[in-house]
């Protein structure tokens, strides 16, 4: 029967074992697919409500075939699925919830390798936490972007574009009719977000980790070579097994390092930070926010893709992808790590990482934006810090002063941001509070908040905005985001008042509220916290438990892992 981990459960000569494989066999299962063949869990995050991820039924078949070919014994499960685009409250709430799904199914079950079939957003980073907190040999798939989407002659962009058009009806530049079929030729094939947005950001993250075979991060969902890499990606799964190529063995402090270079050079969304931590977490590597700004605050953006750039995820995977990138930056990343392929970084370039288009992909010595990384922020206003992303703001708003107009939550915003008589101006700061981890809860992608009607007819495209929220990875602007402590817990952004100044400087790092100590220690005094959203069930778990944005926003008993072991049977 071997050695392996499933032998504890298909390997037993006595009534467990007639058990276990007896009511597998229901299934039609051969005697043997038991004989001590490495049993290859694929974990997929499949669903319709999860737009991204409804493909991945036919990945998983893929898969399937090259765990078949290499002599595994394939398992597909199925585990909690975050959509982003109709889960409500915010799918974030839920990433840790789907993380402890698939840690537990990992780990209770008869599984000596797993394969991760990820898509949107919340997907990629929950599998990885959950796997990581078991530590088995993994590799992820992800689903691929969307096909580029076409418009009256011109690509558009997932999201991006989504933020425009809807400032263009706002300004009634263009009709609802026209709005609407903006709908149909933006999504226009199966897949993720074909922007730089947090799903393809995701996916190069897992690449950049080494956590996926070579070029697996931008294939296009409906290209053939999506089903190539599955059915590669299934059978190199069963020698990982064979080689015990765990987790633990590829996510190295190395491995995050790169992944920060990486993420800033593609100009990655800044909810790669949240994830990563959280990653960090689980599979025990030390990764604080500053180390964020250590590492890649100076690394120059190289990929010209939106919302940073141009160009779109069809394209960046037509020049080259990750690998290209990775050959650009080779003098400043540690090559030299594994990867899911046993190879390294620097092995599995040798002979590609070929740059077939310099428009999208540039020189690491002729950069779009010379220092593009998100830069992290600390002042009395954001004390364990706050991040932004320069890569999608305004340069001439990073050093800027500005009285602040704020919006005490959610519902206040949407009440009052057109209001004709709201006073604001062009240079004034937007202050959105209670959007954080504990407050909405679950730290909602709002921090980007449309601009007053009044402002945009007028020709205003940007202006400082800040929140202890997050922003979508498509989304753009000087936005302010992740600030730490949040104002539902007593952070001092929950203590600004209308008309106070506030002064953003990038360049030196710094958020700072100009009101006194004094004044803010009277109005803490009479400061009331928001009232609990929940009583009950996971949400209140939730709230009670959420560390911070800057510490990945993970709840606090899961960071680190159990480990792959069960110590009694279940019958």
């Amino acid at each position: 029967m071997g050695t392996y981990r499933s032998s504890d459960w298909f390997g037993k000569k006595d009534k467990m074992g007639l058990v276990y494989r007896s009511w597998m066999k229901n299934q039609g299962m051969p005697e043997d697919m038991f004989d001590g063949r490495p049993v290859i869990g694929i974990c997929n995050t499949w669903s319709e409500l999860t737009p991204c991820n409804a493909h991945l039924r036919d990945i998983a078949e893929s898969v399937r075939r090259g765990v078949l070919e290499a002599g595994g014994f394939p398992l597909e499960f199925p585990i909690m699925s975050l959509g982003e685009t109709l889960l409500k409250p915010t799918a974030m709430l839920f990433r840790n919830l789907a993380s402890m799904d698939a840690e537990e199914s990992i780990r209770g079950n008869p599984i000596d390798g797993v394969v991760l079939l990820t898509g949107c957003d919340k997907t990629t980073p929950s599998t990885l936490m959950g796997a990581a907190s078991v530590d088995l040999p993994t590799i992820v798939v992800p689903g691929g972007p969307m096909l580029n989407g076409k418009y009256k002659g011109q690509d558009i962009g997932s999201g991006t574009s989504a933020w425009k058009f809807t400032e263009e009806l706002k300004k009634g530049n263009i009709t609802y009719e026209e709005y609407e079929e903006v709908e149909s030729c933006m999504s226009r094939s199966p897949g993720h977000c074909m922007t730089m947005g947090t799903a393809s950001t995701m996916a190069c993250m897992a690449e950049s980790l080494g956590m996926t075979l070579t070029g697996g991060a931008a294939i296009p969902a409906v290209d053939a070579r999506r089903k190539r890499l599955a059915q590669l990606s299934g059978r190199r799964i069963v020698e990982m097994v064979k080689e015990d190529l765990r987790m633990s063995k590829i996510l190295t402090r190395n491995a995050f390092e790169n992944a920060i270079k990486i993420n800033a050079a593609i100009g990655g969304s800044s909810n790669f930070i949240i994830h990563l931590t959280a990653i960090a977490g689980r599979i025990g590597v030390p990764l604080n926010l500053d180390d964020f700004d250590d590492i890649g605050s100076k690394i120059p953006l190289l990929v010209n893709l939106m919302p940073s750039g141009k160009f779109l995820m069809e394209d960046f995977y037509y020049a080259g992808g990750v690998p290209a990138v990775i050959k650009q930056m080779q003098s400043i990343l540690k090559t030299d790590t594994i990867t899911v392929s046993g190879k390294t970084h620097a092995e599995n370039i040798s002979n590609g990482g070929v740059n077939y288009n310099e428009e999208v992909i540039y020189a690491l010595e002729n950069p779009i934006i010379v220092e593009a990384g998100i830069t992290v922020l600390k002042g009395n206003l954001a004390i364990n810090g706050a991040v932004i992303k320069p890569s999608a703001a305004t340069p001439s708003l990073m050093q800027h002063r500005g009285r602040a107009v704020v919006f005490e939550d959610i519902e206040d915003y949407h009440l009052r941001i057109d209001d004709p008589d709201l006073d604001i101006d062009e240079s004034c700061v937007m202050v959105l509070k209670t959007v954080g981890p504990v407050g909405y809860p679950g730290m909602p992608e709002v921090g980007n908040m449309t601009l007053p009607k009044k402002l945009l007819d007028q020709g205003v495209t940007d202006m400082v905005r800040i929140s202890d929220g997050r922003m979508s990875g498509t989304a753009y602007g000087t936005v302010v985001l992740h600030v730490s402590p949040e104002s539902a817990i007593g952070g001092n952004l929950g203590l600004v008042q209308n008309g106070d100044f506030i002064a953003l400087d990038v360049a030196n790092k710094s958020i700072h509220l100009e009101v006194s100590d004094e004044e803010l220690a009277l109005r803490r005094s009479n400061w009331v916290a928001p009232a609990a959203v929940a009583a009950r069930g996971y949400v209140n778990m939730y709230i009670n438990h959420v560390q911070q944005a800057d510490k990945g926003a993970d709840l606090d008993f899961l960071v680190g892992g159990s480990g792959s072991k069960v110590t009694r049977d279940s019958h």
